[in-house]
């Protein structure tokens, strides 16, 4: 095996990877606390702009206006990000702008209860101060969940994007000093097809996990892992 079975099975990343009831695996990007900040702020700065418009608006209209402004600061405070992410496919603005959305654990698209539980919550995770328990609760869960998440049962993930189909850098083909299964094999296609993506450093540090078992020098896991994904597509 290419881990230690003695010791828990670490991430070497943060993707998940989900199986639905059809057998198809889904690959889920969680997006973490600086990125959700930076949409947070969008929003709140559209919010802000839309409460002045409203404001100016309504303000001229005594009594009535006072009301109307107080309905419409309810309804953006609570009801804002409830909205889209039901009726935006998981996107407020802000998360629209920064490439997120928000779904289920399970990959399934975010519904009204789920919605409502997480934003609700956003008042316990604002707790004492500027976000200070989400915050925390966010950097320490390895899917960056904040309280509302965790109760909700959601996670922010990054959008999918296009994907062109992945090429394997170029190698001399090797094979791997024992049988690999098939979660194997697919941890090493899948760091040779994201080599385009990672930092050079990234990418050895994966690989310096695996020098061990592959009986090699760290500085040559490298090769050796690209050398056994060029074996196991074959010949192009």
């Amino acid at each position: 095996m290419l881990a230690d079975s003695t010791r828990p099975a670490l991430p070497l990343d943060t993707r998940l990877r989900i199986e639905t009831p059809e057998g198809i695996d889904l690959i889920l990007r969680p997006a973490g606390l600086v990125v959700r900040a930076l949409a947070f702020s969008l929003d709140l700065g559209l919010r802000g702009l839309l409460l002045l418009g409203i404001y100016g608006g309504f303000s001229l209209l005594d009594q009535l206006g006072a009301g109307l402004i107080a309905i419409a600061l309810f309804m953006l405070n609570w009801w804002y990000p409830v909205l889209f992410e039901v009726l935006n496919q998981g996107r407020t603005p802000g998360k629209q702008w920064m490439g997120l959305r928000v779904v289920h654990d399970d990959g399934t698209p975010v519904g009204w209860s789920s919605s409502l539980i997480r934003n609700l919550l956003r008042a316990i995770d604002m707790l004492p101060f500027g976000y200070a328990l989400g915050a925390v609760a966010s950097l320490n869960h390895a899917s960056f969940k904040r309280l509302g998440d965790l109760a909700a049962g959601t996670q922010v993930i990054y959008r999918e994007r296009p994907r062109s189909r992945p090429v394997l850098p170029e190698a001399m083909p090797a094979v791997a000093p024992f049988a690999l299964t098939l979660p194997e094999q697919r941890a090493i296609l899948e760091l040779a097809e994201r080599q385009g993506e990672l930092s050079a450093a990234r990418i050895h540090e994966l690989a310096a996990h695996l020098a061990g078992p592959l009986r090699v020098h760290p500085d040559q896991a490298v090769a050796q892992l690209y050398g056994i994904a060029r074996t196991l597509v074959g010949p192009a």
